[in-house]
C-alpha cells in the first residue's frame, strides 16, 4: 500500500461523513409560570339579566374548537367568517408567502446534490494557406465536441445543511404567520359583527329616548300653556331633545364605518354590502371558556411559534457563517467525445474524460468572514430577545382578556341595575311632574340619567362578547383543530426531470 493511501482513505471518509458547523438548535425552555395573574381569579364571572349576562366558567386545559366563533350560535356570523377566510386578500398573500418559502427550501435542498450538465458544440474552420506557408485555397476542417459535466461541492463542514435548515425554519415562520393571519381575520370579523350589533342597538335606544323626550316636550308645552310651567322649562326640554338628537349622527357614522370595515374583511367593496345585521339579543354568550396552561400557550400561539422558527433560522445561519470560514472543496468530472466532424464523433479514440478535486481556503479577507460570523451571532441574540418579547406579549394578552372578562361582567351587572333604577325613577318623575308634585328639573335629570344608563348597558353587553372573542384569540384560536393550509402552499419537492412541456416557451421565428 502506498504512503498516500491512509490519507486518501481518511479524506474520503471525511467527505462521506462530514460534520455540521455551528450550534445545534435547542428549543427555548417553556415558561415556568403556573398562572396568568398574581392572585387566583374566580373560576366564574358574575351574571346579569338580559343578553350577554350569563355567567361564564373557566375550564382549565379545555381544548379550543377550530371554529370557535360558532359558539356564538349565529348562522349569519358563521357565514361571514367562512366568506372572509375564502375571499380576504391577506389570506391569499399569506398562502403565497408560504408557497414561496417552501419552494426556496426545496431549492436550497438541491445544493446538496451534484450538478450535471450536458454540452455540445460544432464548428467549421478554414485554415489560411499563408499561415501554413502554402499556396492554394486553404484547408477546411471541423471541430465537434460533446460532453457530460458533473460538479459537486461536498458539504464537508455542513454549511449547506445549515442553509437548508435555515430555509426550512423560514418556511415554518411563514406557516405560522399564515395561522396568525387566519386568527386575526376571524377575530376581527367576530368583533366587527359585535360592534355592528352594539351600534345598531345604541341607535335604536337613542331613537327610543328621543321619542320619550318628544313626549315630555309635549307635556311641558301643555303645562306652559296652562300656566303650570315656565318658558325656561320648555327651553330646557327642547335643549335636552336637541342634544340627544345630536348624538345620533355620530352613531350612524360609526355604524357606516364599521360596515365598511366588515366588507373589507370579507373581501368585498363597500358597495357590495348586502345589509347583514346582527342583534345582541340573538348572540349567545359561551358559558364555558377554555383556559390553557401557561406551558401550553407557547405551543398554541402562532406568533410564538413563528418567533421560535425565526430563532431556529438564526441559529442555523451561525453555522453557515462558521462553515464559510472553513476550506471549500469541489469535485469536477467530464466524460465526452471530440473529433474533427460529426461523422467521426463516436469512433474509437474520440473519447475524452477528466476528473479533478479542488480546495480553496480564504487566507486574508480583511476580517469579512469573521465579522459575518459575529453578525450572525448578534442576529441570533436579537431573535432570542424578540422571542422572549413575543412570549411576554402572549401572557399579557391572556391576562388582559381574563381581567376584562371578570371586570366587564361586574360592570354589566351594575349597569343593568343602574338602568332598572333609572327607568323606575323616570316613570315616577313623569307621573309626579304631570301631577305637579315635582318641578321640571327633577324630570329632566331623570331623563338624562336614564339615557346614560341605557347606552352604558348596551356597551357593557357588547364588551362581554368582545372579551370572549379576545380570550379565544389570545389562546391561539384552535388553529390546530383546523386545516388552514392550502395543499398547494406546501410546494412541490424538486424533480430530477425536465420542466413540463407547457412551461417551456421557445422564441418565435423572426423575434
Amino acid at each position: 500500500m502506498s504512503k498516500r493511501s491512509p490519507f486518501l482513505a481518511t479524506f474520503t471518509a471525511l467527505l462521506l461523513a462530514g460534520c455540521t458547523s455551528g450550534p445545534d438548535f435547542v428549543k427555548p425552555d417553556k415558561p415556568t409560570s403556573t398562572a396568568y395573574t398574581p392572585e387566583a381569579l374566580a373560576p366564574q364571572t358574575s351574571s346579569a339579566a338580559g343578553p350577554g349576562g350569563a355567567a361564564q366558567t373557566f375550564v382549565p386545559e379545555k381544548d379550543i374548537p377550530g371554529e370557535w366563533w360558532t359558539l356564538f350560535q349565529s348562522q349569519q356570523l358563521d357565514t361571514l367568517v367562512r366568506e372572509a377566510m375564502q375571499a380576504n386578500p391577506d389570506v391569499d398573500a399569506a398562502q403565497a408567502a408560504l408557497r414561496q418559502a417552501r419552494e426556496n427550501f426545496f431549492a436550497q435542498q438541491g445544493s446538496l446534490f451534484p450538478t450535471l450538465s450536458a454540452n455540445g458544440s460544432g464548428q467549421q474552420q478554414l485554415a489560411s494557406p499563408a499561415a501554413q506557408g502554402q499556396v492554394g485555397s486553404g484547408t477546411i476542417f471541423g471541430v465537434t465536441a460533446a460532453s457530460v459535466n458533473i460538479s459537486y461541492a461536498p458539504d464537508v463542514f455542513g454549511g449547506v445543511r445549515r442553509q437548508v435548515e435555515s430555509k426550512e425554519a423560514l418556511a415554518e415562520v411563514q406557516r405560522f404567520q399564515l395561522e396568525a393571519t387566519y386568527l386575526t381575520l376571524t377575530s376581527n370579523v367576530v368583533v366587527a359583527a359585535i360592534n355592528l350589533a352594539s351600534l345598531q342597538a345604541q341607535i335604536d335606544a337613542t331613537k327610543g329616548i328621543i321619542a320619550i323626550l318628544n313626549n315630555s316636550l309635549s307635556v311641558v308645552r301643555r303645562q306652559f300653556d296652562l300656566g303650570g310651567a315656565s318658558r325656561a322649562d320648555v327651553l330646557a326640554q327642547e335643549a335636552a331633545l336637541t342634544q340627544t338628537q345630536a348624538t345620533l349622527p355620530p352613531l350612524q357614522k360609526q355604524l357606516a364605518l364599521q360596515r365598511n370595515q366588515l366588507m373589507r374583511l370579507v373581501g368585498r367593496t363597500p358597495d357590495q354590502d348586502r345589509g347583514e345585521s346582527f342583534d345582541l339579543a340573538k348572540l349567545k354568550l359561551p358559558q364555558e371558556l377554555p383556559l390553557s396552561l401557561p406551558s401550553t400557550l407557547v405551543e398554541q400561539r402562532p406568533d410564538v411559534r413563528a418567533a421560535e422558527a425565526q430563532l431556529r433560522s438564526a441559529s442555523a445561519d451561525i453555522g453557515v457563517a462558521v462553515s464559510n470560514q472553513m476550506p471549500q472543496f469541489t469535485i469536477t468530472g467530464l466524460l465526452g467525445f471530440t473529433s474533427g466532424g460529426i461523422g467521426s464523433l463516436l469512433v474509437p479514440g474520440a473519447g475524452v474524460w477528466s476528473i479533478g478535486l479542488g480546495i480553496a481556503q480564504t487566507v486574508f479577507d480583511g476580517g469579512r468572514l469573521d465579522s459575518q460570523r459575529k453578525a450572525a451571532i448578534a442576529a441570533y441574540e436579537r431573535a432570542a430577545a424578540q422571542y422572549r418579547g413575543v412570549v411576554l406579549s402572549a401572557f399579557q394578552d391572556v391576562a388582559n382578556a381574563l381581567r376584562a372578562l371578570q371586570a366587564d361582567a361586574d360592570t354589566l351587572r351594575a349597569q343593568v341595575a343602574a338602568e332598572q333604577t333609572a327607568a323606575a325613577s323616570l316613570r315616577l318623575s313623569e307621573q309626579q311632574y304631570q301631577l305637579g308634585a315635582v318641578n321640571y328639573l327633577i324630570l329632566l335629570n331623570a331623563q338624562q340619567t336614564y339615557q346614560t344608563a341605557v347606552i352604558n348597558r348596551l356597551r357593557a353587553q357588547a364588551a362581554r362578547y368582545s372579551d370572549t372573542a379576545a380570550l379565544f384569540q389570545a389562546l391561539g384560536g384552535g388553529w390546530w383543530n383546523r386545516s388552514d393550509v392550502d395543499p398547494k402552499s406546501m410546494g412541490t419537492p424538486s424533480r430530477f426531470t425536465l420542466p413540463p412541456v407547457q412551461d417551456i416557451r421557445l422564441p418565435r421565428a423572426g423575434h
